[in-house]
């Protein structure tokens, strides 16, 4: 045995080792195929660079991405009563619920949260799909109603980024009463002049899109996002007839006078400053309104004007 045997080796097969290789670096596109490396996919905000495809973003990330430096307060929801009517199907309805939590690692479907994006405070909500497909049960209907308490109580604007598959069916008609709730606390946000901005994501489907997700001042949907109250396959299966193409698409309700804008994720925080500031009676964003850059991208910017400034004089 020598230091070869004792150290060398180790090192190498350490280095070498499958096991030293994170198994979540690279992810598939669902739409193109494409492998994208996880660091640049997070910096685009998920949003395939190949294709455009937008895959599925947590709240806490598109917070991170839309607010002034990534800098956010969570508003408080009242807690609603624990699985009320006691709802059992495979699993019982505190089962699901936990590992949903477990998976999500959030409280419930929705996050609410104070901040500033270009300078200008506002409130916004949205809905985590992956958690029990976003769907709209009491906590959602607190958490809007909050959120609108919120707004109303700062005048600030509120943004809305809406994800669900519809009512909660584990609640029932309390979950169906969230419909009218939230109506009241869009009406609230009008009476007090403050906008009410709804970015519909996919999917938006069912009594959400009934009810708060098309009561916007503005309406604005990311690319290809399926938007509707009954989807497609039922209303083919009801009427025995085939759908027009992208049908219920974004796209589509553009064309025909449901959005006034289809915007990517990258581009939707100057989208919503622009509008916000609008709405708001602000006037247009400068550069003197957008947060200073950190220490290291100003670092990175001076390195890079060097090194053009070399190359220019050689």
């Amino acid at each position: 045995m020598n230091w070869i045997t004792n150290y060398v080796r180790p090192r190498i097969n350490s280095i070498f080792s499958r096991r030293e290789v994170p198994e979540n670096l690279w992810q598939k596109c669902s739409e193109c195929g494409t492998m994208l490396f996880h660091r640049e996919l997070s910096e685009n905000q998920n949003v395939c660079t190949n294709c455009g495809h937008h895959m599925h973003i947590t709240p806490r990330d598109r917070f991170a991405a839309l607010f002034d430096g990534g800098v956010f307060t969570e508003v408080s929801v009242p807690e609603p009563i624990a699985d009320p009517l006691k709802f059992r199907d495979q699993k019982k309805y505190p089962d699901r619920m936990k590992a949903a939590q477990k998976k999500t690692d959030e409280k419930e479907a929705m996050l609410v949260a104070a901040g500033e994006i270009g300078r200008t405070p506002i409130i916004a909500a949205a809905q985590d799909f992956s958690f029990m497909g976003g769907s709209m049960g009491m906590y959602v209907g607190n958490a809007i109603v909050a959120a609108a308490e919120e707004a109303v109580k700062l005048g600030r604007p509120l943004v809305l980024f809406s994800a669900a598959g519809g009512a909660r069916m584990q609640e029932g008609i309390l979950s169906l009463m969230q419909m009218p709730r939230t109506t009241v606390a869009v009406q609230m946000l009008k009476e007090a002049n403050l906008p009410y901005i709804v970015v519909l994501t996919h999917p938006t489907t069912g009594g959400v899109t009934a009810s708060y997700a098309m009561l916007g001042d503005v309406h604005i949907s990311e690319p290809n996002a399926l938007i509707c109250f009954a989807g497609p396959r039922v209303i083919e299966q009801t009427i025995r007839e085939k759908l027009p193409e992208g049908f219920q698409r974004a796209e589509y309700l553009l064309d025909h006078g449901m959005l006034d804008r289809v915007i990517s994720r990258t581009k939707m925080r100057g989208e919503l400053i622009t509008i916000i500031r609008m709405l708001m009676g602000l006037p247009p964003q400068i550069v003197g309104d957008l947060p200073a850059p950190d220490a290291s991208e100003e670092a990175a910017n001076d390195a890079k004007d060097a090194a053009e400034a070399a190359a220019a004089e050689s």
